[in-house]
């Protein structure tokens, strides 16, 4: 039979087992690919969000290292930002880690949601340097693309892309650092929100519909929690909406086991 007379096979209709078992040749590959889809739009973001990081730094009176320094070891704007805040105000070193532990509270749940979908012999210890790298950007991006991964390949490919956004995001902010002053502090200050913008946008993006119930829900309760109490408004109204979220995706999951059953 010619190639011509073959039939056409929709890639759409290939098993998602098969598509995951051709889409990486070897761990190598894996890697590259995860490097290749961090070089777009995820490391452009980060690396924008990292230059309004170190122009903070450097207009609240921070020297260079100290503001790379944190990029480099702690690798998470949000807890970065109130480290920042807080030495600025003069709180202590125990207000200052409890407050940044508080915001990095997230990465648990980041955690134990992408951590166990990789292959049994990967983890082990190494892990404990991998979870470095997890960032909002790059477990996004995982949880979207993991689906279409075959399982031994995830975490070389989970390495590539969260390897790049960390690397990226120093010389970020040591350009922000020495930028600053040169463009008005509203757009400096921009520059950190766009990470968290890209995250929303890139988490709508995941298969499950609850993540998008979830996040609308976010969207409804976090001005009204604001309202009530700028200062725990974030943590309010994440749990609210987590909770009526996950109550949501429970009573589906248990009406659809019925209807199975």
């Amino acid at each position: 039979m010619s190639s011509s007379d073959q039939p056409y096979i929709d890639p759409s209709e290939i098993p998602l087992e098969e598509a995951a078992l051709q889409r990486f040749k070897n761990p190598s590959d894996a890697f590259w690919s995860g490097i290749r889809d961090a070089a777009g739009a995820p490391a452009m973001v980060l690396f924008a969000g990292m230059v309004g990081f170190g122009a903070m730094g450097k207009t609240n009176g921070f020297d260079i290292w100290f503001t790379t320094f944190t990029t480099f070891f702690m690798f998470a704007l949000p807890g970065q930002v109130v480290l920042l805040e807080m030495a600025i105000t003069g709180s202590s070193v125990v207000a200052i880690a409890l407050a940044v532990t508080l915001t990095s509270t997230r990465f648990i749940t980041m955690t134990v949601t992408l951590f166990p979908q990789f292959h049994q012999r990967d983890r082990n210890r190494s892990l404990y340097a991998s979870v470095h790298l997890l960032a909002m950007t790059a477990w996004a991006i995982s949880m979207r693309e993991f689906h279409a991964i075959e399982t031994r390949h995830r975490l070389s490919y989970f390495v590539g892309l969260g390897l790049l956004c960390w690397l990226i995001s120093v010389p970020g902010t040591i350009l922000g650092y020495y930028l600053a002053g040169m463009v008005p502090a509203a757009v400096t200050l921009g520059l950190v929100f766009i990470n968290p913008l890209f995250f929303l946008l890139t988490f709508t993006e995941v298969k499950p519909w609850i993540n998008r119930i979830a996040l609308m829900m976010g969207c409804i309760f976090g001005p009204i929690f604001f309202m009530i109490d700028r200062d725990t408004s974030l943590l309010s109204s994440g749990l609210v909406a987590g909770t009526i979220a996950y109550l949501i995706d429970r009573k589906f999951l248990r009406k659809k086991a019925g209807v199975l059953s």
